[in-house]
């Protein structure tokens, strides 16, 4: 097998059920590394006192839990607390090097995740360091500029950094100063849930159906937070019909349902907190379109973009500058892209996709043509353990682009 005897330590910030877009692929990068032959381990911290909901608004003390999910070795870390976006996390630094005494080929980190980036650099000498790079830090720039020495040290010991889209590392600082050592490796899913959907979430389907009582049914999926749109969403559906479902929970709930009741919508929204796998497949194939209006550079990529994809839902989405947003999800391709913040843009995209003859079909069928060409889990796997190969020194970089910063795996997009 591709992955055999190969010993890979992932890095991640909280691993599912915990939500969000990071550790999905955490999770299915690792379970699909170990299908392929891979020894996986997930060390990551723990989210919740027992280790299970899918919320990680929660930043109190919580134990440390040891299990496995499937193949992959899991060890939930035990907090003290969560300051400014850091976990402290007393008992990491004997894990981590416990971890790699066992023997590790590849470290393969996934950032934003100061607690894990801190511990590395304490480190003093590490197997092979794989980085993916979901994000920049965008908005805490105070915080962003003291953490940037730490960041800068261990990415100049880092063997590869991994890029989602060559869009984001156009517009990265850091990734442009290691460039020679970036990679992209586009995030993929586990396609066959969403391209076939079970029985559960056909019923649920129907039942997402009768919610839109005959009009558009609007989907708009993650966490609450500044750099999703969602008072971008709220204020587009004054100007559209149908009703918007939002699934997700956050910081910014309360006041987007003030937002909506002040714009005289809240009989038209549907909050409806975080769904199960099922219920969320059923969500995708009931809705006319997913409205994705992300409005900065923390949104790199978007998985649940690629989710609507692979049901063959088209996706509302921003060109957000030097993002891999509006690479995911291509205009007039599989869905139709607005200029950011702009309410009346997202309003009239949607409007237009119900009232042009056959255009939805169109995006529909261009939805589910890319997922499957770009986005399936087991080829992202493939291309991640090549990556390690590379960083290992046991094969040759085959292809170079000679226009980019970007230097790609032979296959890589």
């Amino acid at each position: 097998m591709k992955g055999a005897g190969l010993r890979v330590l992932h890095l991640g910030k909280f691993y599912p059920p915990a939500s969000g877009g990071m550790e999905a692929h955490v999770r299915t990068l690792a379970r699909a590394q170990a299908s392929l032959g891979a020894q996986v381990e997930v060390l990551c911290a723990n989210h919740s006192v027992d280790g299970t909901g899918t919320s990680h608004e929660f930043h109190g003390r919580s134990p440390t839990r040891e299990e496995w999910d499937g193949p992959v070795r899991v060890v939930r870390l035990g907090r003290l607390a969560s300051v400014a976006r850091m976990d402290v996390m007393p008992s990491l630094p004997f894990v981590l090097r416990r971890a790699l005494a066992r023997g590790v080929d590849v470290v393969h980190l996934h950032v934003p995740n100061p607690s894990m980036v801190l511990a590395l650099d304490a480190v003093p000498r590490l197997p092979a360091v794989v980085v993916t790079h979901q994000s920049d830090v965008i908005r805490q720039k105070v915080a962003g500029a003291l953490f940037r020495p730490f960041e800068w040290m261990l990415y100049s010991r880092a063997a590869r950094l991994l890029a989602t889209s060559d869009a984001y590392v156009r517009g990265s600082s850091l990734l442009s100063t290691f460039k020679s050592k970036v990679r992209v490796l586009p995030l993929g899913i586990e396609l066959d849930s969403y391209l076939h959907p079970s029985a559960e979430a056909r019923e649920t389907r129907a039942r997402w159906t009768a919610e839109a009582a005959g009009g558009p049914l609007w989907l708009m999926v993650g966490r609450l937070v500044y750099y999703k749109g969602l008072f971008t969403a709220l204020e587009a559906l004054v100007h559209a019909p149908g009703r918007l479902v939002i699934v997700g929970e956050g910081p910014l709930a309360q006041e987007g349902r003030a937002r909506a009741k002040a714009l005289g919508i809240e009989d038209r929204v549907t909050w409806a907190g975080y769904l199960s796998p099922e219920a969320l497949a059923g969500a995708y194939r009931a809705a006319t379109a997913l409205w994705f209006p992300s409005n900065a550079r923390s949104e790199a990529y978007g998985l649940s973009q690629v989710e609507a994809l692979a049901s063959g839902l088209p996706v509302l989405n921003t060109a957000v500058p030097d993002s891999g947003v509006a690479w995911v999800s291509l205009h007039e391709r599989t869905g139709l892209t607005v200029p950011v913040g702009d309410a009346r843009a997202l309003a009239a995209a949607a409007r237009r996709l119900v009232e042009e003859p056959g255009l939805r079909e169109r995006l529909s069928r261009g939805a589910q043509e890319r997922a499957r060409a770009e986005f399936a889990h087991d080829v992202m796997a493939s291309r991640s353990l090549e990556l390690y190969a590379e960083a290992l020194g046991r094969r040759p970089v085959t292809e170079e682009r000679s226009d980019a910063s970007v230097r790609h795996v032979a296959g890589g997009r």
